[in-house]
């Protein structure tokens, strides 16, 4: 598998009241296909990634709405897998360039969270739970903290290992201008937050963001394109919805599975991986992804990012974008988000977070508690 990325667009993410999510979902898109130096008719189809907008704005036609707005007449789709939506719309299209249905494909990611109040942020959200979690009460920040407790018990993992995370993606989101929260906090800081749901509190969570990105995607090889990156794994993995239901609540079952089908997709092992995005919607997630992934061994997750080998300077540097905890997490633009930040690293293009000797990344996106996973290996 060798799929391109010609282009990458990102708008800022946070709360970004003057803009609609017309606005963000155009500005991303016209900055990937400008970084694609293609010409807007060489675009053959438009794959747009969302999940909120229909139950917060009633438009559930964004596919069209958003080519039409560009000035395209070509095939789009919209796609929808709740946090893994992005990453999804990134596989859907692969698959669509290998098949040679097209040569040349804008995906785009965006979110627009901020305009409605909590609770019906919360409820929007919830659409990725199953109905017995919704029908108990349960958010997920509840059902991320059943499994962070279940970790805690056995493997003894602390709130400080939690906030180890927040602390190191506060770091790397204070070099990233287009970050929600570019700042630096404290273990301290982190730690004496208020809590939400034990034993979580405020810095163990990510936030309700607005954003887009967009990738330009080709499978033409001959393109004369200087950017020389390129997907080269791509894999989908399924599990319960229902956390419930599951056999384990230490592990995401789902990504062990997608990222061993999109390694060997890219003829590469875990350890030729120089740097991740992984979804750390939660700081807990990001200590399962380690171990889910096999950077380390289940039960270590915690040591290994307090030591600092994921952080910029270490070994193997994670979410050095700040993640979904400092970053942001506009739910469907997380995933491309994650591709591009791998791509900027390969290509030199990180300023301040340039981590060194980037030549083979991974980008983890994760819908719901694990139901939908997508794994993509980028390389130069």
């Amino acid at each position: 598998m060798r799929i391109q990325i010609l282009g990458t667009g990102i708008t800022k993410f946070g709360e970004l009241w003057s803009k609609s999510l017309l606005d963000l979902a155009t500005d991303a898109a016209l900055e990937a296909i400008n970084d694609s130096r293609l010409s807007i008719n060489q675009i053959d189809a438009v794959f747009v990634a969302n999940m909120i907008y229909g139950k917060i704005a009633n438009q559930d036609h964004l596919g069209a709405l958003i080519t039409s707005a560009l000035g395209l007449k070509c095939a789009s789709f919209r796609v929808e897998a709740a946090c893994a939506s992005g990453g999804l719309a990134v596989h859907l299209a692969c698959q669509s360039l290998m098949a040679g249905t097209y040569k040349n494909v804008l995906v785009v990611g965006v979110e627009k969270m901020t305009d409605v109040g909590i609770s019906e942020i919360t409820s929007a959200l919830m659409g990725a739970g199953s109905d017995m979690e919704r029908k108990a009460g349960l958010t997920f920040p509840g059902l991320y903290a059943l499994m962070a407790k279940a970790h805690m018990a056995k493997y003894g993992t602390t709130k400080k290992h939690l906030a180890a995370v927040s602390v190191k993606n506060h770091y790397h989101a204070s070099m990233n201008e287009k970050a929600q929260f570019p700042f630096e906090i404290t273990e301290e800081k982190a730690l004496n937050s208020p809590e939400i749901c034990s034993p979580f509190t405020l810095f163990d969570a990510s936030p309700i963001t607005d954003g887009a990105a967009a990738v330009i995607l080709s499978s033409d090889l001959t393109s004369g394109s200087t950017n020389n990156v390129y997907i080269t794994g791509s894999a989908v993995a399924s599990d319960t919805v229902d956390l419930a239901a599951r056999d384990s609540l230490l592990e995401l079952r789902a990504t062990k599975e997608a990222s061993v089908k999109a390694l060997k997709q890219a003829g590469v092992e875990i350890k030729d991986i120089d740097i991740a995005e992984v979804h750390d919607c939660f700081t807990i997630a990001e200590i399962l992804a380690m171990e889910d992934l096999g950077f380390c061994k289940k039960g270590e997750g915690g040591d290994f990012i307090k030591k600092g080998i994921t952080r910029l300077g270490g070994k193997m540097p994670v979410n050095t974008s700040g993640g979904l905890k400092a970053c942001g997490h506009p739910v469907a633009a997380t995933g491309l988000k994650q591709i591009i930040e791998i791509a900027d690293q390969i290509r030199g293009r990180a300023g301040k977070r340039q981590a060194e000797g980037i030549n083979c990344g991974l980008a983890h996106n994760v819908g719901g508690s694990g139901a939908t996973v997508v794994v993509h290996i980028i390389q130069s």
